[in-house]
Parts: C-alpha cells; sequence; structure tokens
C-alpha cells in the first residue's frame, strides 16, 4: 500500500525469502536434470554487441548438440538485466565486467575494443596521421551521456584539453549505430566487431589514432550458490569458444 516500507526485520526476511526460493529451485532443477543430459530450458540475459556476434554461433553449435535444449534471451543493457540475474528470471547475464558483486561469479570470455568509425569515403582518411583534435571539426552519432561507452570518449577529450565531441545524432539502440554512421557519415565510437566483413559495419572503418581505443572485458555472470544446469555450462563453453574477438594493434 502507499507509504508502507519495510523494517530492517522486513529486509532481513525478504532477503533470506529470496535465498531460499533461489535454493529450491535450484534443487528442482538440479534433480529435474538428473539423467537428462543436455535438456531443459537456459535463460539468458545478454547485451547486444554479444547477442549480435557471440549468440548466433553459440547458440547452433549448442542447438546441433543438444537439439531439445531451448533458450529464451533476454537482449538489454547490463543496467537492465543485473535485476534480472539477482531475481533470478535469468540464469547468466553476458555482458561487459563491472565492479564485482557478492553473491556472484563472472568468468572471462573475451576483451573487445571500442573504436572511432567512420564510413570508409569519410575525408579524415585523406590525412597522413589523425590526431584527436581533428575529431573535433566533425559531428558525431553516440549513445547518450551516462552510457559508459559515452562517458569514456568524453573523457578521452577532457583528459586532452579539448571540446566533448558534438553529438548530432544519439540513439540508445547500439545495433542502429552502424547503419546511422554509413547513412549520416557521421562519426561514432562503436565495437571493432562491427567492422568485421559481413557485419552490418562493412562499409565502415576505424580511425586509427592514439588515446581514442576503449578496452573492455566481455564476461558471464551467473549466481554463486544457484543450479547453472549441463545446458547452461555447455552454452557457457561455446560463447568463449566463439569469443574469438579481434586484438588491438
Amino acid at each position: 500500500g502507499r507509504g508502507i516500507r519495510l523494517t530492517s526485520a522486513g529486509r532481513a526476511l525478504l532477503k533470506w525469502a529470496q535465498r531460499t526460493r533461489f535454493d529450491v529451485e535450484s534443487a528442482r532443477r538440479e534433480i529435474g536434470d538428473i539423467g537428462q543430459g543436455l535438456s531443459g530450458q537456459v535463460k539468458l540475459g545478454i547485451v547486444p554487441t554479444a547477442a549480435q556476434f557471440l549468440l548466433p554461433p553459440a547458440a547452433r553449435d549448442l542447438l546441433k548438440e543438444a537439439p531439445g535444449v531451448t533458450v529464451r534471451t533476454t537482449v538489454a543493457l547490463g543496467d537492465v538485466l543485473a535485476p534480472l540475474l539477482r531475481s533470478g528470471d535469468i540464469d547468466l547475464l553476458v555482458g561487459t565486467e563491472g565492479p564485482s558483486e557478492p553473491g556472484f561469479t563472472s568468468r572471462l570470455l573475451a576483451e573487445d575494443q571500442i573504436v572511432v568509425a567512420a564510413i570508409a569515403n569519410h575525408e579524415l582518411f585523406a590525412k597522413t596521421k589523425v590526431s584527436l583534435r581533428d575529431l573535433t571539426d566533425y559531428k558525431w552519432v553516440l549513445q547518450p551521456q551516462g552510457a559508459p561507452i559515452r562517458d569514456w570518449l568524453d573523457q578521452a577529450f577532457d583528459l586532452h584539453h579539448l571540446p566533448r565531441p558534438v553529438v548530432q545524432v544519439e540513439s540508445t539502440m547500439l545495433l542502429m549505430l552502424p547503419t546511422l554512421i554509413g547513412e549520416t557519415g557521421l562519426l561514432s565510437f562503436i565495437s571493432r566487431l562491427h567492422l568485421q566483413e559481413g557485419s552490418s559495419g562493412a562499409r565502415l572503418r576505424e580511425v586509427k589514432l592514439r588515446g581514442a581505443t576503449m578496452r573492455r572485458r566481455m564476461v558471464v555472470t551467473f549466481r554463486e550458490s544457484g543450479y547453472v544446469s549441463p545446458a547452461a555450462q555447455r552454452l557457457i563453453a561455446l560463447l568463449a569458444r566463439h569469443a574469438r574477438l579481434p586484438a588491438a594493434e
């Protein structure tokens, strides 16, 4: 009801009730999986870049090995997925490594690099050497402020006492950025994965310059005390196998 808040004792009871629910659910799933091999459902939360590049080949191999397995995916940013992992609505979270949280375990999948990108015929590529200052002459398509990638880029310009990028188009939809770059001619800051041949960013090129490469670690996270089914364990292994992200140059 309105104005009702849990007391300290109520919050403690809620914590233990949630833990009990997780334990009962984990026990039920583990007992149900005994003798079943690779079966059941895997509830996966995954960030957009990993969903585009890592999930399809991993899911293909998993379903080839275990046709009876079902995978339910939720694609969103990490701040949306983390509460779902805490509440038990997803079993695994594939996303960017953040601060460690008690009760959760993370395994490294790979390192990703975020780089400045432009359409392949952009006038910047006529320069023999590009500096961060050169980028201030152009407009950008970026995520909103508060997104880790956007904040890192802003701080890179701050560090060199340069004006921050002038953003003409903002988009929360990461998967739209390569297409927007190609259609508008704007600069952006995206994963190197988008620059691979056969991807939506194949018309794009990396603008190579010092001080403008963000490195992030891609991890899979799950509840420490929760049951990780054989199917979920196999999916983790397949995601790691396909996480052959391009190395920094």
